[in-house]
């Protein structure tokens, strides 16, 4: 982790204490006090740096503490609502307690508008945009003139920040976009308070496309910016993204544009990790093959989020194997298991070796027939609080462990994805692939694969192996026409122990009646 951009946030959150729906924008009757802070040295880095504090913190307060009303901090972390609603909702993880505001709905596919973690994800995604919104207004030439800021050195960092939180906002739209298929649409060029026009995935699909064509030439060369903040590789993933599953947002073949932001990206200055899981350790900030992170510090910025989630979770209720990854000998004492379709994934001697398998069976059987059995399900140990070197993070409970948002192997994944439907070299994909394959096993070539093995379907399956728990699977399994319906189930999808169909309307998550209620130009999506 490297915490200098996400320490500072009094300025982000003194903007906006609390707020009670999804308007998330900052109060107008603190202009004096902007105008107070902005006087101070470094008032633009601490601004930017609420900007990307807001992906790992829920506010100013500690771990525990939330700045979106009614909301508690584990049920509004950008990237555990995120995690909960691309993974929890999948063949990927099941969570033992149940009890949990919102989890067995999601994990059982029966939910509805009033959830809270969609409301968290809905509001935390619109705080995001009021942020970049507001920073935006702050930092014209107008205002940093009025401010007697006028250093051509300092106006073009500045000005880099624009760009930055710009591409922000680009991300916040592209996850409402994914999930919720719709957003109210602000920029800083509307008034503070503003609810805001509803718009449709077409809308937001083109709002993000231009925004980072627009921004990209001007961002920071890969791997080139200060440890923590974007550059041009996060714009381009997202490009990638958003192409990837153009015939899901908007009914188009967007693949060979696909193709060639993964190209870019692959080309860009990134590498492969030798080392497979030192991506997911507690110095996984130190992997040439991270292409963004949101950022944990066991100490400065303690935070429920993803990887602590994810670390505590996965410590066995039998094996209590706790102190192997870097927390507490019980963790949250099995608080997460696997189910039986991802586990299968890794079947075959192909996989005896790959770091990627880090299944643990144990004296566990594999079936879940009741969740809140802690005993039952295989248990994973992929992500770790223990750096490359061994050596724990500081804190036992609030992990060191960046969360991978982005990556170089998912830009080879959709590279393969892209030329078997139509665009690109296979010859190439399937280098791409054995790339992967070999790294996970070491350097042999003993589990790479042939051309003709190499279908749309063991990409899909590719993926799980190689980027599961990372917030792609349910986004994957809707492109691939596997989610709904009843072509592919898993263990408790739609409620059934053994899996049953379910309805297509399931594919967006609906509207939180909260923020139906605060917005009259939102409407509900079809089915809830």
């Amino acid at each position: 982790m490297n915490v200098k951009f996400i320490a500072l946030l009094g300025f982000a959150f003194l903007m906006q204490a609390c707020i009670d729906d999804l308007n998330v924008t900052p109060e107008d009757p603190l202009s004096t006090t902007v105008d107070q802070f902005y006087s101070r040295p470094n008032a633009y880095e601490e601004a930017i740096s609420g900007v990307y504090g807001n992906l790992s913190l829920t506010g100013t307060d500690g771990a525990g503490s939330s700045n979106i009303g009614g909301i508690d901090a584990g049920t509004s972390q950008y990237g555990r609502t995120l995690w909960y609603m691309q993974v929890l909702a999948t063949d990927e993880v099941i969570w033992s307690y149940e009890n949990d505001p919102g989890t067995r709905e999601i994990q059982r596919n029966i939910w509805n508008a009033a959830n809270p973690i969609f409301r968290g994800m809905f509001s935390r995604a619109m705080f995001h945009v009021a942020l970049v919104n507001e920073f935006l207004r702050e930092s014209t030439p107008e205002k940093l003139a009025s401010r007697g800021v006028s250093d051509p050195q300092r106006v073009a960092k500045i000005e880099e920040y624009r760009l930055e939180a710009r591409a922000h906002r680009a991300l916040a739209y592209y996850h409402m976009m994914d999930l919720f298929g719709k957003a109210p649409f602000v920029t800083e060029n509307d008034p503070i308070n503003t609810a805001g026009p509803e718009y449709n995935r077409q809308q937001l699909f083109d709002f993000v496309e231009s925004e980072l064509l627009e921004i990209l030439p001007n961002l920071k060369a890969p791997r080139t910016n200060e440890a923590g903040r974007l550059d041009q590789g996060f714009a381009r993933m997202i490009l990638a993204k958003i192409y990837l599953n153009a015939e899901v947002y908007v009914n188009e073949n967007r693949y060979a544009d696909c193709l060639e932001q993964c190209n870019a990206i692959i080309t860009g200055g990134y590498t492969l990790n030798p080392n497979y899981l030192n991506n997911f350790k507690a110095d996984n900030n130190l992997s040439s093959e991270m292409i963004f992170a949101i950022q944990s510090d066991g100490n400065v910025t303690q935070n429920f989020g993803p990887t602590t989630v994810m670390i505590n979770g996965s410590v066995g209720s039998i094996e209590q194997n706790g102190a192997s990854l870097g927390v507490g000998a019980g963790g949250w004492g099995g608080a997460l298991r696997l189910r039986k379709q991802f586990v299968q994934k890794f079947d075959g001697t192909d996989f005896e070796n790959d770091a990627r398998n880090t299944i643990i069976a144990g004296s566990r059987i594999i079936e879940i027939t009741d969740v809140a059995d802690r005993d039952s399900g295989y248990i994973l140990a992929k992500f770790s609080n223990v750096s490359s070197t061994g050596v724990p993070g500081p804190n036992s409970t609030f992990v060191d462990t960046d969360f991978p948002l982005f990556r170089l192997a998912d830009a080879y994944l959709m590279y393969a994805e892209c030329a078997l439907r139509g665009a690109g070299s296979e010859s190439i994909a399937l280098g791409y692939v054995n790339s992967l394959r070999e790294r996970a096993n070491n350097g042999s070539s003993a589990a790479n694969i042939t051309a003709s093995e190499m279908t749309l379907d063991f990409i899909l399956d590719e993926r799980a192996r190689e980027l599961h728990w990372e917030s792609h699977r349910r986004q994957d399994l809707i492109r691939f026409n596997k989610y709904t319906g009843g072509i592919y189930n898993w263990a408790w999808k739609g409620n059934g122990a053994n899996g049953i169909s379910i309805p297509s309307h399931l594919k967006l998550y609906p509207i939180p009646e909260a923020s139906l209620a605060s917005n009259p130009n939102l409407t509900q999506n079809p089915g809830y």
